[in-house]
């Protein structure tokens, strides 16, 4: 697989094959459009430039169809944050429990997670940076929900951790929650690095350089 062997598509794409029929759905796929509307503006020209006129425009829908699902442009930031954050700890969950699943070991575990990173960064570059930038600031109204959503993620990787020391895989002096964010923090900004400046790269080729680091420095393997 090579780093453009896959598209990249919109925050909604992957979420609105699963919705219902009916006017759920529809609403659904509203939100979906607003929000592949927003990521793309934001990416593009910041939050504060871009309006809700322009996010309306971009989906094709009218003004008042944003006001209708969104009380404001930041609360539908704050729920596009939401959104995306919730795929990606859905996807490293899924990788997770995946693996345990094909009888794996929990260092397997977080090799699988760090694949599905950035798999999931390879599918959403424009919400990746956005969600970068966004850890970054420290007064946004939406920074509190910002936290409780990075944490749901890092919280995945916790617990495979967690059960990797019960189980005797890791060493019990292991700092959890820093290994667990420093794992993460380690996929978000090598993804980013690839795709801003090194697109040659495969996915393969990164995902197996981070492997590298995984057995060498959190499972001690060399």
């Amino acid at each position: 697989m090579t780093a453009r062997a896959d598209a990249p598509v919109t925050i909604g794409a992957m979420e609105s094959s699963s919705t219902t029929a009916g006017g759920g759905s529809r609403r659904e796929a509203t939100r979906q459009k607003l929000y592949e509307a927003a990521v793309t503006l934001i990416a593009e020209q910041g939050f504060s430039a871009t309006t809700v006129d322009e996010i309306a425009e971009r989906a094709g829908v009218a003004k008042g169809t944003v006001y209708y699902n969104f009380a404001s442009k930041s609360v539908l930031f704050e729920e596009l944050l939401r959104h995306g954050v919730g795929l990606l700890t859905a996807s490293l969950r899924e990788a997770a429990e995946k693996t345990e699943r094909d009888g794996g070991s929990k260092v397997d575990a977080l090799d699988a997670m760090i694949r599905a990173g950035l798999v999931f960064i390879n599918r959403y570059p424009a919400f990746t940076q956005l969600y970068v930038a966004e850890l970054w600031r420290t007064n946004r109204a939406w920074q509190s929900t910002l936290m409780v959503v990075r944490q749901q993620a890092v919280a995945v990787v916790e617990g495979v951790l967690l059960d990797a020391v019960a189980g005797g895989e890791l060493s019990d002096e292991i700092d959890i929650p820093l290994t667990a964010a420093a794992l993460v923090g380690m996929v978000l900004v090598a993804a980013l690095d690839w795709q801003a400046f090194q697109p040659e790269r495969s996915l393969d080729d990164v995902h197996a350089a981070l492997s590298r680091l995984l057995q060498g420095r959190v499972s001690g393997h060399r």
